[in-house]
Order: structure tokens, then sequence, then C-alpha cells
């Protein structure tokens, strides 16, 4: 009998030994917000420059394809429906414009130079795997009843009382103290299809949440919800067309040379008895001129894609003279900044972003602006590319607590670039939103290996046993 149980029992620890091993635990989980992409990193190409006015950045970085729509109304069955909503990692229609954004600091958020972005993923952040629950964003007396939060976004660690808690808003008199002391940072944002058409980059900024500066924005919703149908429709004597088709949008084949975006003021108003037909396309963004400090950031020309990269130039006064939107900007100033960029029809979380670096007006630094007379700069200095990486679920509360290693290397102050470098920190980011089950996979792995040894000595026994008798 011993001897018929000893092979099974070895071949049971060789089974369970195979099973547990070379399965994977990364894959897609949409009910937990995750979808890693397949590329875990993207290149960019940075140059700086500035006159005795404005600052220009431009930045070049690769897309197989242009995301030129952010989301539509398509008519189907007879109504208006919306394609285009945020997923998980890339929207399936292709709806979620490209984006490329910009985190500046003037050294008045020190954590920023050393942990860049990181800082600013705070505890129930959207599209986590634990987000805030939106009804809880709405009913928070400051972030939904005062500021018409629907969700918890970006924001500084000192706005919170506890950075585990993303409801402990500090008082309304001590944020306002700390955005006058320069607690924020200055967030721009360009998008290829609600600002780059008119030459406009969103102008934006980080304090107790991710927000747009004082003023209207450059893109209005083209939706009459009274109504149930569009706002606005293409101007068919200028475009050819009342609408595009829902084909041709899906299938890529709407560049931007075509009439693709709807303007405020020049696009008439949405006639119900036009005769739509079945995949007729509207934008569900109409774009406006903004105001206010929302209207700073510029376009040089036009954002442009072609032959697999964009290519996009911004520019703004070097003071805007808004101090409590906007970093003042100064000759041979010393600057922090961080870059980010969405592609292929990703939104939320699924971007790509840099550690922090530093940039330099008229002076030495990992990003140096060429000072230049005139209007335009010529563009004599050479691009400096940037690594962009994918981040994963990494938080800053999770940074700091004793679940990571690192944290007492944080307390101390040590930047993130003296630990890790961006290869050990795009596979760190897809390991943290695997924790558990990489746990569970080693749990498995040991103990399959505990008992393929129990079994292997119990064999050789029996066998040691079995030559004794003979």
């Amino acid at each position: 009998m011993t001897l018929l149980l000893a092979p099974l029992l070895l071949l049971g620890g060789l089974l369970l030994s195979w099973l547990t091993q070379g399965t994977g635990v990364v894959r897609d989980d949409p009910q937990r917000n995750i979808s890693v992409p397949k590329t875990l990193s993207v290149p960019l190409q940075v140059r700086a420059a500035y006159n005795a006015e404005r600052f220009f950045i431009s930045y070049r970085w690769p897309a197989d394809r242009p995301g030129l729509f952010h989301d539509v109304l398509v008519y189907e069955g007879g109504k208006w429906v919306t394609k285009g909503k945020a997923v998980p990692g890339s929207q399936p229609d292709g709806m979620h414009e490209d984006r490329v954004a910009m985190m500046l600091d003037d050294g008045s958020v020190p954590e920023f130079a050393r942990y860049g972005g990181y800082i600013t993923v705070g505890d129930g952040i959207l599209t986590f795997t634990n987000e805030a629950s939106g009804d809880a964003v709405k009913e928070h007396p400051y972030l939904g009843k005062k500021l018409k939060q629907e969700e918890v976004s970006k924001s500084l660690p000192d706005t919170r009382s506890d950075i585990n808690d993303w409801a402990s808003l500090q008082p309304e008199d001590k944020l306002m103290a700390q955005r006058k002391a320069g607690y924020f940072l200055d967030l721009w944002h360009w998008r290829s299809h609600r600002s780059n058409p008119i030459g406009l980059s969103d102008d934006q900024m980080v304090a107790e949440v991710r927000g747009g500066d004082a003023g209207k924005s450059a893109a209005g919703t083209n939706w009459d919800g009274e109504r149930k149908q569009p706002r606005l429709m293409f101007d068919a004597a200028k475009a050819g067309y009342k609408a595009l088709k829902w084909s041709d949008v899906a299938a890529g084949k709407v560049g931007q040379d075509a009439a693709y975006y709807l303007v405020e003021g020049e696009a008439p108003a949405f006639d119900p008895d036009a005769g739509w037909a079945e995949g007729d396309t509207l934008p569900r963004r109409y774009l406006r001129q903004p105001d206010g400090s929302k209207a700073d950031i510029k376009v040089q020309g036009q954002g442009r894609w072609a032959n697999g990269f964009w290519n996009v130039t911004l520019s703004r006064a070097l003071d805007t003279g808004q101090p409590l939107d906007d970093k003042v900007l100064h000759d041979h100033g010393m600057y922090d900044v961080a870059f980010a960029i969405h592609r292929y029809a990703t939104g939320g979380r699924w971007h790509y972003v840099s550690l922090p670096m530093t940039l330099g007006l008229g002076r030495s630094a990992d990003i140096v602006a060429e000072e230049f007379q005139g209007a335009e700069p010529a563009w004599n200095n050479a691009w400096r590319e940037v690594t962009l990486f994918y981040p994963g679920q990494v938080s800053w509360p999770k940074l700091k607590s004793k679940t990571h290693a690192g944290a007492p290397a944080i307390e101390r102050g040590l930047p993130v670039t003296t630990r890790h470098s961006v290869e050990q920190l795009m596979n760190y980011g897809v390991e943290a939103e695997f924790a558990k089950e990489i746990r569970a996979q080693w749990l498995w792995t040991l103990l399959a290996g505990l008992a393929l040894i129990l079994t292997f000595g119990f064999v050789l026994n029996a066998a040691l046993a079995r030559d004794k008798g003979v």
C-alpha cells in the first residue's frame, strides 16, 4: 500500500507545483478599474523658450493615430445617444481625446520636486479600485455642496487633515491661506478636441482639488437636456454636411483638416426637422472663447498630428496677473515640472507620467528654456527626451504607509530618483494593482514547494524501507 501511495503523492506534489507556477496574475478587471496597457513607457520630447513677455513649451510624442474626439452624440433608433463614456483603459469606440499636460511649481510645494505627481494622488481618487462613492462626494459640504465635485480628483496632501481620508478637508480659511502662500500646482492641460481647434489650452491648477482657473472654459456641452437633443449642428453650407457619419468617426476617417468641431456663434442651432438619418454624429462638446484666467494659455499655430507623432507648442505670459491660479515665471528662474500624456482613447489615470524635472529660464537645468528676441522662438535648442511611464495604482497614502518599504526614506525627504529608476517604477505600478494576487500566488508557491519536499521525503523513506526489507 505504501509503495502504491508514494508515487501518487509525488505526482500530486508535482501537479500542485505545476498548477501554481506560470499562470500569471496580471489581467484586466474592469469591475476593479484595472486595465494595464500593453506598453508601459512612452518617449516624450520637450523643449522650451522665452522672451521678455512670454514662455513657450513644445512637445512631440508618438501616437499611431490621433484622438480628435472626446465624446459624440449619435442618432440611433430615432434618438440621440452618447458614445465615448469613460471606461478603464482605452475607450472601445475610440472616443477620448489625446492630451498632454504639465504640472509646474515655483518651489512652494517642496514635495513635488522630490516625488512629482505621486503627491497629488490621494485617498479615494477616481478610477482607483477603492475610489470614493460619487454620492458621498456630492454630499460632502465643501467638495460637493460648494465646489460641485462629483468625484475625488487630484489634490495636495496638506489640504487634508488626514491623508488617509479624502473627506478630511482643512477649514476654508486655511485652504485660502495655503493658496495665497503658493501651495498649489499650475496645470497646463492641452486637449486635442476641447480647446486645440481654436488655438487654446485648458488652464488648471491642483490644490484641494484639480480645478480650472477662474473664468469661463473653452468648451461647453452640446446637449439640451430639456428637449433631449443637441444644441448645435454643422453648417451644411460651409462644411458640406449637417452631421458626420458614425462609421467614419469610429474608423478614424475624419482628419484635422475636416470640419469636425463646433464653435459657438458659428455653428447653427440644431434643427430637429432637418431629416436626421441613422448614424448621424455630432460632437457632444462645442468650443467657445474662454475668458478670465482660463484663457491664458495659447497654442502656437495649432497642435498637429502627422506621420505618427503629435507636435504641440503652448505659450503663456510670464506673469498672467493671476497669482492664485498661475505661477509667475521669471528670467533666470528655476522651476519644477512633471509631464503626462493620454493617447489611444484613454482617460483618468490611464496615462503616462514623468518623474519631476527642473526647468530653468536661461540657466542650467534638466530642461533649459532658451531666451530669444522677437515674437516667436527659432527653436535652436535641442529636444530633451523624457521617458513617461504607466504609474498604476500608487497613491501618496500608500507610499507613506508602513506597507511601503520606502516610507522611511520619504520621511527623510530623499527624492524618488535616489531610490528608483523609471523601469522600477513602472513595474511597481503594475505590481501595486495586483498586490493581493501576487501575495496569494506567493503563498501557493510556498505551500506547493513544501508539499513537494515532504512528498519527496516520504517517497524516499518508503523506497529505503523497501530496500531494507529486501
